[in-house]
């Protein structure tokens, strides 16, 4: 028993933050910003929307394209740093819109790498037998931990929400999933508290990074990831028919296409239109590529993230 993609979705805020409007906002220019980042506009959450009313309209767009019913689904996971309460969580915030009852419904933490690790469960509850449709989704809205005055983050980040439906199928979808992380780099990347830890004087509980040193490692430990999933599939280089990656900086990206002799014309890029949207990027970028009629039935595809933890996964998937 195996598991496939049945169906994608995906959903953004309406409200959109141009690099301009940051300008006016931050000592920062779209120059700056394009160049450096390869960032042009991102999706910001009005008052009063949260990450589950993202993930319910990416969900339901993927179960809408897998033509099924909500009631089809039988195990749901959400990757999210940035849940709407403590409890419940967002997986069964989304249960509860769509109208299910009774199935495993929770979400997991692991930074923009949380879709990918969601992924992996996901496909071993399928390929287990336990669940016959999983909905596992990525959702975020970063722009809820912030700081509108650090211009060092706040140009990256956007929110949003994608989400696929997983079904049990004859023949490999989910070929392969490759997860890990180091704590070592905890400073590196974070959010200032959390429950059991409080702020420190000042601080607040908006998102810190070091990107110098986080790019250093991500495109290090990237690079090492995507060499071993190769080699565990006995497959070149050459044989990737797409490259969907995080979309956190256009040079990582670049970095991991020349890693992989890949032309940018065979990546997935989304990162101008919403930025760094943490956990939802790669499965709106799926969804992007596959709507727009680039990535077909039968391609092999690369999806790979790197987040705060650190943490980082791969995905080799037969579409």
């Amino acid at each position: 028993m195996y598991a496939r993609i049945a169906g994608t979705g995906m959903y953004l805020p309406e409200r959109v933050l141009t690099n301009f409007d940051l300008e006016a906002m931050v000592d920062t220019s779209d120059e700056w910003i394009r160049t450096r980042t390869g960032i042009e506009r991102r999706h910001v959450v009005a008052d009063g929307e949260f990450t589950s009313d993202l993930a319910y309209h990416a969900s339901r767009a993927a179960i809408e394209d897998a033509g099924i019913e909500p009631g089809d689904i039988d195990f749901i996971l959400v990757g999210t740093t940035t849940p709407d309460l403590i409890f419940p969580n967002v997986g069964c915030l989304v249960q509860e819109r769509l109208g299910i009852h009774g199935t495993p419904a929770f979400s997991l933490e692991a930074a923009c790498s949380g879709f990918l690790y969601a992924l992996g469960v996901a496909d071993q509850f399928v390929r287990g037998g336990q669940a016959k449709r999983a909905l596992v989704v990525g959702a975020e809205t970063m722009s809820r931990i912030i700081d509108w005055t650090d211009r060092e983050t706040c140009v990256l980040f956007g929110d949003g929400a994608g989400a696929v439906v997983l079904e049990q199928a004859e023949t490999p979808g989910i070929m392969y999933s490759n997860l890990g992380s180091d704590g070592r780099y905890r400073d590196l990347l974070y959010a200032a508290n959390g429950v059991s830890v409080l702020p420190k004087e000042g601080e607040g509980a908006a998102l810190r990074m070091k990107g110098n040193e986080v790019f250093k490692v991500a495109v290090k430990t990237l690079g090492g990831m995507v060499d071993e999933v190769l080699d565990k599939n006995g497959l070149e280089k050459g044989e990737i028919d797409w490259l969907i990656p995080h979309q956190a900086n256009i040079r990582i990206i670049q970095a991991m296409a020349k890693r992989l002799r890949m032309p940018m014309e065979r990546v997935i890029l989304t990162i101008q239109e919403h930025g760094n949207t943490s956990a939802a990027s790669v499965p709106m970028a799926l969804d992007t590529a596959i709507r727009d009629g680039r990535v077909k039935r039968g391609d092999l595809l690369l999806l790979e993230a790197f987040g705060g933890g650190f943490t980082w996964g791969a995905s080799l998937v037969r579409y």
